[in-house]
């Protein structure tokens, strides 16, 4: 009997909640025929650099997902895609599959690699372009069970360099012999300027003018100027020019050069660069080879020594961090806690990469003809269910 009646129960409730399955499929295939139901957009992307390896850079993206549905079903067959070019050379791309989300926004976290082999030709095309990048991220939702798919408004950022501008001073600086018979200084140089030459895949030339002032009436040869281009201690250029000048005494010569980046070298560079938190130390140093009074020496140009700091944000994530860094303190030095980071869903990014300069590290010179030298001295503003997914992108493609 009691069995009997345990039954009954059971197919009662089995009865009752097929039922509600049928009316809850009634309702969703109601809404899909009828174009009730929203699909899926792109209310944020966020993008920042994670690992990198001498081969492979991660980009780690979240997307935040608006499901405008009022109830939280599984639209099922969900797909989430994006893409990130800089000058029109496809850097990275990927995409996920059934993806869940809830109602509301869903912060989806996934990353993808990116072939180090692609910044030579990323430098190529920024070189040529003044030193300007224009960086672009794209990024789709896709629903199969509505048949829809929605693009959210692209990401895009100006990335400025100034490499080689600070070369160009008229400032003079001594040069020294350190020769047994001979004071110092030999000659000054009075004016130095750069520019870039024909960019190659393979190299990228930097031309360099030196006007040179002899300080003693002898006649004075330059026979070679070598140099030695690092960045962040990386030797990515070297070698050196025959000039074949004679600069008789008291007198001025102009001496045109060329160095050149090894485009090779820069994938190297890159690792470098991530590491330090995108910040480049380039330096160049240079020598030159003098004769003199029937001698031959080579001279350190050490006043010559060029400097520059280079520093990017691609993503906009260091500038991301440094406001809330100081919207932390700001809220301690109030006495007040912050609370919890929430996703804006705001499709813009802050503004576009500034490029810190440094100049070369020369004190007060004397004029060329006085013959002395001074020292140098996501989370998720959620309001349903989050779901979060790990790695599992298509391969990065190749070159362009």
């Amino acid at each position: 009997m009691l069995g009997t009646v345990k039954s009954a129960l059971l197919g009662s409730k089995v009865r009752v909640l097929g039922t509600l399955l049928l009316a809850l499929g009634v309702v969703v295939g109601g809404g899909l025929s009828l174009g009730l139901l929203g699909a899926p957009s792109v209310g944020g992307v966020h993008n920042s650099f994670g690992d990198v390896t001498d081969e492979e850079t991660e980009i780690r993206t979240e997307l935040v997902v608006r499901n405008p549905n009022p109830i939280g079903i599984n639209l099922g067959g969900v797909s989430v895609s994006y893409d990130v070019r800089m000058n029109d050379v496809a850097m990275a791309n990927g995409s996920k599959e059934g993806v869940s989300v809830g109602t509301g926004n869903s912060t989806v976290a996934f990353s993808t690699r990116m072939d180090n082999d692609k910044i030579p030709t990323w430098w190529v095309s920024h070189v040529r372009n003044d030193e300007e990048t224009d960086l672009r991220v794209d990024a789709t939702v896709r629903s199969a069970t509505l048949g829809r798919s929605v693009a959210a408004p692209p990401v895009e950022r100006e990335i400025s360099t100034d490499v080689v501008s600070q070369f160009n001073t008229t400032e003079p600086r001594p040069i020294d012999g350190d020769l047994p018979l001979v004071s110092d200084p030999v000659g000054y140089v009075n004016e130095t300027s750069a520019r870039w030459g024909e960019v190659t895949a393979a190299e990228t030339p930097i031309d360099m003018r030196f006007t040179v002032y002899n300080a003693k009436s002898l006649p004075m040869a330059v026979t070679e100027i070598g140099y030695t281009i690092t960045m962040n201690n990386v030797t990515v250029g070297n070698g050196s020019s025959e000039t074949g000048h004679v600069i008789e005494g008291h007198s001025t010569e102009t001496i045109e050069t060329q160095t050149a980046i090894r485009n090779g070298k820069l994938d190297q560079w890159w690792v470098s660069h991530l590491e330090n938190d995108q910040v480049t130390q380039l330096r160049i140093d240079f020598y030159a080879e003098l004769e003199l009074g029937g001698e031959t020496f080579r001279v350190p140009l050490d006043e010559l020594t060029y400097r520059k700091t280079i520093e990017t944000d691609l993503f906009g994530s260091k500038t991301e961090e440094a406001g809330s860094k100081a919207t932390d303190e700001s809220a301690a030095e109030d006495g007040s806690e912050s609370g919890d980071a929430t996703t804006t869903g705001d499709d813009s990014v802050t503004d576009a990469t500034t490029a810190a300069d440094e100049t070369t590290a020369a004190g007060d010179t004397p004029t060329a003809e006085d013959e002395t030298t001074t020292d140098e001295t996501t989370t998720d503003a959620s309001d349903g269910e989050t779901t979060t997914t790990d790695d599992g992108l298509l391969a990065v493609s190749s070159v362009v």
